[in-house]
């Protein structure tokens, strides 16, 4: 079997733990595959651990114990997400953003894989430490984001649905109150799709009033389980809130003043 270089192992070990965030890597798996003992994997892994941390691009931690291994968790360093947070208020102070009834456009920022990438890893690494069983959020624009903070986070994504499917089976179904329109809506989710007494992060674009929030909450309680935290991108701070579980913004909708100007700043670390 071939053997490789310090180098050819480091490189291969950094793009599997990259690629599999928060998910424990077993020595074995990468002594078998790369044809080299634990103890060498051991030493190669510390070299990527320190460069890593060094560079603020991530944390690989040990986990001990037969079932044990390595884990890369997803990081960015406080200059870095401070300057990816005014880049997005600079965006969206461009005037032509606001749209008819006063609401602020910010479909292309959610549908560019850049933003939402580092979007994710941010709210990521302010929910790594709730151990969410898995993230959830509606059939809306907020879906990419919501992909992304899962990928990072190791764990499966869930999508309440606004009209069932037949192909899902059957669904538990809640009315809610929209914070966005205050009209009365429905979302319901596939009995399969989720294990009672789970942990949920719910993910979103843009918290306005809060009234989905509830709904979502809602919607856990009927699968016995629950809300754990909620992340968006944007928080409308004009609307006043009262949420079921604390909530990480980055960046704050402040309205718009009479000369058109729009009010946006980077959210206060949590």
């Amino acid at each position: 079997m071939q053997k490789y270089s310090r180098n050819s192992r480091i490189s291969a070990i950094t793009k599997i733990l990259i690629e599999n965030p928060n998910k424990i890597m077993s020595l074995n798996y990468f002594s078998e595959m790369l044809n080299a003992a634990k103890s060498t994997i051991s030493e190669d892994i510390l070299v990527i651990r320190e460069i890593l941390e060094a560079m603020d691009m991530g944390k690989v931690e040990t986990i001990a114990g037969a079932t044990g291994g390595v884990r890369y968790l997803a990081r960015m360093s406080r200059e870095e997400e401070e300057a990816f947070q005014e880049s997005i208020c600079e965006t969206l102070r461009d005037k032509s953003r606001i749209v008819p009834g006063n609401f602020l456009y910010i479909t292309d920022i959610m549908l560019d894989p850049t933003i939402v990438h580092k979007a994710g890893i941010i709210l990521a690494s302010k929910f790594a430490k709730i151990k969410a069983d898995y993230v959830i959020t509606v059939e809306t624009k907020g879906i990419p984001l919501a992909y992304e903070v899962a990928r990072y986070l190791g764990v499966p994504l869930i999508v309440a649905r606004k009209n069932s499917k037949v192909t899902e089976g059957t669904s538990v179904t809640i009315n809610y109150v929209s914070g966005t329109t205050g009209r009365l809506g429905n979302m319901g989710l596939a009995k399969r799709t989720l294990k009672s007494s789970s942990k949920c992060l719910f993910i979103d674009d843009f918290l306005r009033a809060g009234g989905t929030v509830h709904g979502i909450s809602d919607l856990l309680n009927e699968f016995d389980s629950e809300l754990v935290g909620i992340g968006v991108l944007v928080d409308n701070k004009e609307v006043v809130k009262k949420m079921p579980t604390g909530y990480v913004s980055l960046v704050d909708y402040r309205g718009v003043d009479e000369e058109g100007n729009i009010s946006v700043e980077a959210s206060k670390r949590p």
